[in-house]
Protein backbone atom coordinates (compact mmCIF):
# COMPACT_ATOMS: atom_id res chain seq x y z
CA UNK A 1 0.00 0.00 0.00
CA UNK A 2 1.36 3.41 -0.91
CA UNK A 3 2.20 5.84 1.88
CA UNK A 4 -0.51 8.21 0.64
CA UNK A 5 -3.20 5.48 0.73
CA UNK A 6 -2.00 4.38 4.15
CA UNK A 7 -2.19 7.96 5.41
CA UNK A 8 -5.76 8.37 4.12
CA UNK A 9 -6.78 5.06 5.69
CA UNK A 10 -5.35 5.97 9.09
CA UNK A 11 -7.23 9.30 9.01
CA UNK A 12 -10.53 7.51 8.28
CA UNK A 13 -12.15 7.08 11.70
CA UNK A 14 -14.89 4.67 10.48
CA UNK A 15 -12.11 2.26 9.41
CA UNK A 16 -10.29 2.44 12.75
CA UNK A 17 -10.31 -0.61 14.97
CA UNK A 18 -8.26 -3.40 16.50
CA UNK A 19 -5.98 -5.27 14.13
CA UNK A 20 -3.09 -7.64 13.79
CA UNK A 21 -0.16 -5.75 12.30
CA UNK A 22 3.02 -7.69 11.56
CA UNK A 23 6.14 -6.11 13.03
CA UNK A 24 7.61 -5.64 9.56
CA UNK A 25 4.74 -3.22 8.76
CA UNK A 26 4.86 -1.15 11.93
CA UNK A 27 7.43 1.40 10.78
CA UNK A 28 5.38 2.36 7.71
CA UNK A 29 2.16 2.59 9.73
CA UNK A 30 3.87 4.68 12.43
CA UNK A 31 5.33 7.07 9.83
CA UNK A 32 1.93 7.54 8.20
CA UNK A 33 0.16 7.95 11.56
CA UNK A 34 2.65 10.54 12.74
CA UNK A 35 2.36 12.32 9.40
CA UNK A 36 -1.42 12.44 9.98
CA UNK A 37 -0.86 14.08 13.37
CA UNK A 38 -1.70 11.00 15.43
CA UNK A 39 -0.15 10.32 18.81
CA UNK A 40 1.58 6.92 18.72
CA UNK A 41 2.24 4.77 21.77
CA UNK A 42 4.25 1.58 22.20
CA UNK A 43 2.86 -0.76 24.84
CA UNK A 44 4.67 -3.91 25.87
CA UNK A 45 2.73 -6.48 27.85
CA UNK A 46 6.11 -8.24 28.27
CA UNK A 47 4.49 -11.66 28.06
CA UNK A 48 2.39 -11.07 31.17
CA UNK A 49 -0.72 -13.16 31.66
CA UNK A 50 -1.87 -10.97 34.58
CA UNK A 51 -4.34 -8.25 33.67
CA UNK A 52 -3.31 -6.03 36.59
CA UNK A 53 0.23 -5.89 35.21
CA UNK A 54 -1.06 -5.28 31.68
CA UNK A 55 -3.28 -2.42 32.85
CA UNK A 56 -0.34 -0.92 34.73
CA UNK A 57 1.87 -1.15 31.64
CA UNK A 58 -0.79 0.53 29.49
CA UNK A 59 -1.09 3.38 31.97
CA UNK A 60 2.67 3.84 32.09
CA UNK A 61 3.16 3.68 28.30
CA UNK A 62 0.36 6.18 27.65
CA UNK A 63 1.42 8.41 30.54
CA UNK A 64 -2.02 8.33 32.10
CA UNK A 65 -2.84 10.80 34.89
CA UNK A 66 -2.10 9.89 38.52
CA UNK A 67 -5.77 9.15 39.17
CA UNK A 68 -5.71 6.19 36.75
CA UNK A 69 -6.97 3.29 38.83
CA UNK A 70 -5.53 0.44 36.75
CA UNK A 71 -8.89 -1.21 36.16
CA UNK A 72 -11.09 -1.51 33.08
CA UNK A 73 -13.36 1.42 33.97
CA UNK A 74 -10.42 3.74 34.54
CA UNK A 75 -8.81 2.48 31.34
CA UNK A 76 -11.89 3.42 29.34
CA UNK A 77 -12.04 6.81 31.05
CA UNK A 78 -8.43 7.55 30.14
CA UNK A 79 -8.68 6.17 26.61
CA UNK A 80 -11.63 8.45 25.89
CA UNK A 81 -10.13 11.59 27.41
CA UNK A 82 -6.73 12.37 25.99
CA UNK A 83 -6.95 16.01 27.12
CA UNK A 84 -3.33 15.66 28.27
CA UNK A 85 -2.30 14.54 24.78
CA UNK A 86 -4.51 16.13 22.15
CA UNK A 87 -3.91 14.81 18.65
CA UNK A 88 -5.63 14.13 15.34
CA UNK A 89 -5.95 10.48 16.35
CA UNK A 90 -4.42 7.80 18.54
CA UNK A 91 -2.44 4.68 17.67
CA UNK A 92 -1.38 1.94 20.08
CA UNK A 93 1.24 -0.60 19.03
CA UNK A 94 0.98 -3.54 21.43
CA UNK A 95 3.60 -6.25 21.74
CA UNK A 96 3.99 -9.25 24.01
CA UNK A 97 0.28 -10.03 24.36
CA UNK A 98 0.65 -13.75 23.63
CA UNK A 99 0.61 -14.82 27.29
CA UNK A 100 -2.46 -12.79 28.15
CA UNK A 101 -4.31 -14.12 25.11
CA UNK A 102 -3.34 -17.74 25.84
CA UNK A 103 -3.53 -17.83 29.63
CA UNK A 104 -6.28 -15.33 30.38
CA UNK A 105 -8.56 -15.17 27.32
CA UNK A 106 -11.44 -13.63 29.29
CA UNK A 107 -9.26 -10.70 30.35
CA UNK A 108 -7.89 -10.37 26.81
CA UNK A 109 -11.45 -10.21 25.47
CA UNK A 110 -12.52 -7.66 28.08
CA UNK A 111 -9.46 -5.55 27.32
CA UNK A 112 -10.36 -5.54 23.64
CA UNK A 113 -13.98 -4.72 24.48
CA UNK A 114 -12.67 -1.63 26.30
CA UNK A 115 -10.48 -0.72 23.34
CA UNK A 116 -13.47 -1.17 21.00
CA UNK A 117 -15.67 1.06 23.19
CA UNK A 118 -13.01 3.79 23.19
CA UNK A 119 -12.60 3.50 19.41
CA UNK A 120 -16.37 3.84 18.97
CA UNK A 121 -16.48 6.89 21.21
CA UNK A 122 -13.68 8.61 19.28
CA UNK A 123 -15.41 7.72 16.01
CA UNK A 124 -18.39 9.87 17.09
CA UNK A 125 -15.95 12.80 17.19
CA UNK A 126 -14.49 11.78 13.81
CA UNK A 127 -11.12 11.00 15.37
CA UNK A 128 -9.47 7.66 14.60
CA UNK A 129 -8.13 5.37 17.29
CA UNK A 130 -6.21 2.32 16.17
CA UNK A 131 -4.96 -0.62 18.22
CA UNK A 132 -2.36 -2.84 16.58
CA UNK A 133 -1.19 -6.13 18.04
CA UNK A 134 1.87 -7.87 16.71
CA UNK A 135 0.29 -11.24 17.49
CA UNK A 136 -2.19 -13.17 15.41
CA UNK A 137 -5.17 -13.94 17.67
CA UNK A 138 -8.70 -15.16 17.11
CA UNK A 139 -10.98 -12.27 16.28
CA UNK A 140 -8.21 -9.91 15.14
CA UNK A 141 -8.43 -8.94 11.51
CA UNK A 142 -5.22 -8.37 9.59
CA UNK A 143 -4.47 -4.74 8.77
CA UNK A 144 -5.33 -3.11 6.41
CA UNK A 145 -9.07 -3.62 6.60
CA UNK A 146 -10.76 -4.74 3.43
CA UNK A 147 -14.05 -2.92 3.89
Amino acid sequence: MSQNKLLKLLEDSPQAGIFHLPRRSQAAVRAAAESAGCACFDVSFAESDRIDIVLSRIGYALDFPEWYGQNFDALKDCLTDFSWCEAAGYVLFISGAESLDAENPAAFKTLNDVFAAAIAEWRVHDLPMWVFYDLRADGLAVFPPTA
